[in-house]
């Protein structure tokens, strides 16, 4: 690869940098988004229970049962929110929760569903307890009540609305309150994908984007994806730039080897946040445990994004492990950082010592 890096050095010396490189590519996330069911890739047993249940709705004529999409960021909660309204042939409106500051935003969207619409609620774990009291109104009776006046003369006017579904979507099923959760007529775990749908997935994405890529080329990519489409297609598009300048325009193995080297991420997926995270227990903790707030602080880290995307890789692939006392690296971190480990692991009481 001596070539390409001569090559990607000339490029970024370059002291002219023209507007006219830089391509609209983020929004070919949308573009790569599957429209119906029968193109979402994995999730086999969701997709043919969702399945039965749109197609029940559709021949009763009714509205869809408000739906709960629970799992990790990247794998697809708000894209089947988009199916879900597409399959019931129903408009949909999409928000998140911190976008909702007042009972009055809420209101001001449940007022304007139209009967069998589709309501998305991204990271609905956020969701204010004034806004939630609202939602359990408008999910049961489909109504809501409103205020009108001030002081003594005030008085509570309920609000008839259309029959709608609730989509709502969370990566902290743990987070969302027992009335709200109870309310969802359909919950959805969606799970990490595995090396052969996340293969499919880069294979169908590279056919829409026309770029070819070898078959090697997307097993090796699909092994270094995290589980999850989001970061499959994200590197995707960076190794289509990386085979555009310094090659012909066609992803083969060697491509992959070098982009992916080059984003310093390794042949199991781990990013250098990855390993140093698990260098800073390992060397600053002893091995752990450590506090998730502690462990943020450490290492820069937002203590929102350490929960949320690097510690379930970490857990999956059995370099980390939670316990009451907190996180702790475990055997196979110590030999992916080719650090020596002298001390035994206790099974039973969850600690190195």
């Amino acid at each position: 690869m001596d070539e390409n890096t001569h090559t990607l050095e000339t490029l970024l010396e370059s002291s002219i940098v023209s507007t006219s490189f830089q391509t609209d590519t983020d929004r070919q996330e949308n573009i790569l988004r599957p429209k119906l069911l029968a193109d979402f890739q994995g999730q086999a047993r969701l997709k043919e229970n969702l399945a039965v249940f749109i197609k029940a709705a559709r021949q009763r004529g009714e509205a869809l049962d408000h739906t709960f999409l629970i799992g990790p960021p990247g794998l697809g909660k708000t894209t089947l929110a988009s199916i879900i309204a597409n399959e019931m042939e129903a408009e949909i409106r999409m928000t998140s929760a911190p976008a909702l500051d007042k009972p009055k935003d809420l209101a001001g969207i449940l007022t304007n569903v139209t009967e069998g619409s589709i309501f998305f609620i991204d990271e609905i774990h956020r969701l204010k307890p004034a806004l939630e009291e609202m939602l359990y109104i408008a999910m049961e009776d489909y109504e809501i009540d409103w205020v009108i006046g001030q002081g003594p003369a005030a008085r509570t006017m309920r609000i008839p609305l259309p029959h709608f579904t609730l989509v709502g979507a969370t990566t902290k099923a743990g987070s969302v309150s027992s009335p709200l959760a109870s309310r969802f007529g359909i919950t959805a775990h969606i799970e990490f994908y595995n090396e052969e749908e996340l293969s499919r997935i880069i294979e169908r994405s590279a056919a829409i984007m026309e770029v070819a890529i070898e078959a090697d080329a997307i097993a090796q990519l699909a092994r270094c994806s995290r589980g999850t489409p989001r970061i499959a297609n994200r590197l995707l598009r960076r190794l289509r730039d990386f085979a555009s300048i310094m090659g012909d325009g066609h992803i083969t193995v060697e491509v992959v080897e070098f982009g992916l080297g080059r984003l310093g991420i390794d042949e199991q997926g781990l990013e250098r946040q990855d390993r140093n995270i698990l260098r800073t227990i390992i060397e600053f903790y002893d091995g752990g445990p450590v506090g998730a707030e502690t462990l943020s602080i450490s290492v820069g880290e937002a203590i929102e994004s350490l929960e949320d995307f690097y510690e379930p890789y970490l857990i999956q692939k059995g370099f980390l492990k939670r316990t009451p006392r907190g996180r702790m690296t475990t055997k196979l971190a110590y030999d992916l950082l080719n650090i020596p480990c002298t001390r035994n692991l206790d099974d039973n009481q969850g600690i190195l010592f």
